[in-house]
């Protein structure tokens, strides 16, 4: 055997060797299934491996124990003992001492996974210059069929009605789901947020973006666990927020931290009562979609069903910017992922917007004054502007205009909405 043979069998070991890491640390520890959903059956070199990730992930799936009894009994029940025995299994749970580098050593399965399906695809497409093809696009069509294979699978699948028959009518006796979010005009008309959607709040500096979405949280979390990403205030800012809404004690004394004894007790009180909300903040700037979607899934996975998830704001994400793409393309690559994790999660994603400086000379915002908006006004299922009308005032604090310019499944509407600054709090009126 040539040195390049020997060399390919000690990696061809290694890579198994890693795989035997993976599955035993799964064993160790089944809670590890969390930190490598980016893994795919097909990312095993190993046949055997990729069967018994399938089942591990089977079992999990159904909230059921991954254990070596549990994976040796659907070995066992299928009549396919000889294809994987217990003994294989414990040797791969005695193949590492812990779980804890689980995530890296699944992070060089999918590497190598990805290297040698991109070599294969290399290898077809270098055979593709043998093929007659009737014209060019038909020859970068057949290229780009073959790279799809080396991308994630999708789950998803074609089905007719008569396959889907039983999943509908289930959908159709099932009570439907909406989250309130403590406003109750809104919440009449709109029967709440719903799961699914994709929800834009877009104003002008100094309309309460930030303090109307943090009132909301504390509605929704009711319902089920909230994460909010905040890329311009850290947690403590957003508590203070919070705090001056639910206490009535003034948002400038708590910021500036002049509070009477009195006062901070009724805080202690409160903040007791809001710490049994299920919210979640991460308050760090350049956050990704790609965080955001992994993180939820963690979540659902380890709390189960997530009511909300809300970024403040869009445009100071961290997004990135492919060669030959303007900046509201990539934002509308942001979007349209935030439509995607609101539907893989059943929750609702509540994104906040810039709205552009021309918009200060209009009478009334329109779709056009999202910023940058590209594909934002396509991807939400509810755009909402926040504005203020010179000509609407009242003494108790500043009118907000609640104006749902995109409604899908609801229509458009308008609330008055009375601002209270000094207390970071919204009233319908």
């Amino acid at each position: 055997m040539n040195l390049i043979g020997v060399d390919e069998v000690q990696q061809t070991e290694r890579e198994l060797e890693t795989e035997m890491n993976v599955l035993g640390s799964i064993f160790l520890e089944p809670s590890s299934l969390d930190e490598v959903v980016f893994l795919e059956p097909r990312d095993f070199l190993s046949t055997r491996h990729q069967q018994i990730f399938k089942v591990m992930l089977w079992l999990d799936k159904r909230n059921k124990p991954v254990d070596i009894t549990t994976v040796g009994e659907m070995y066992l029940q299928h009549n396919r003992q000889d294809e994987v025995g217990i003994g294989y299994l414990t040797e791969l749970a005695m193949s590492v001492p812990t779980a804890a580098n689980v995530k890296h050593y699944a992070e060089i399965v999918r590497s190598r996974a990805l290297k040698r399906r991109g070599a294969d695809v290399g290898q077809k497409i270098k055979n593709l210059v043998y093929e007659e093809f009737e014209t060019d696009e038909d020859y970068f069509t057949a290229i780009e069929r073959l790279v799809s294979d080396v991308r994630p699978e999708d789950n998803g699948q074609m089905e007719s009605l008569a396959d889907a028959r039983m999943k509908y009518f289930e959908h159709l006796i099932t009570k439907a789901e909406f989250i309130l979010t403590g406003f109750p005009k809104f919440d009449k008309w709109a029967r709440g947020l719903w799961r699914g959607w994709l929800y834009v709040s877009a104003g002008r500096p100094s309309m309460g973006k930030t303090a109307l979405l943090l009132q909301r949280v504390m509605g929704v979390a009711k319902s089920g666990p909230v994460l909010v990403y905040s890329q311009e205030m850290d947690k403590n800012q957003l508590f203070d927020r919070m705090i001056a809404n639910q206490t009535g004690i003034s948002y400038g004394k708590i910021k500036d931290k002049n509070l009477t004894v009195e006062e901070m007790g009724v805080i202690e009180s409160v903040y007791k009562q809001l710490e049994k909300l299920p919210i979640y903040v991460q308050d760090s700037s350049g956050v990704t979609i790609e965080e955001v979607r992994a993180t939820a899934r963690r979540f659902k996975r380890r709390h189960g069903q997530i009511a909300m998830v809300a970024v403040d704001y869009l445009q100071i994400m961290s997004i990135p910017q492919r060669k030959s793409e303007t900046r509201a393309q990539a934002i509308g690559n942001v979007t349209t992922t935030a439509k995607q994790i609101a539907r893989e999660m059943n929750c609702c994603f509540m994104m906040l917007s810039q709205m552009t400086r021309e918009s200060d000379n209009a009478k009334k915002p329109q779709l056009s004054h999202l910023k940058e908006s590209s594909s934002i006004e396509q991807d939400a299922d509810v755009v909402e502007f926040l504005w203020h009308d010179i000509n609407d005032n009242v003494q108790q604090g500043k009118v907000v205009q609640q104006f749902i310019a995109k409604g899908r499944d609801v229509g458009i509407n308008e609330f008055r909405l009375l601002f209270m600054g000094w207390l970071q709090k919204f009233r319908e009126i």
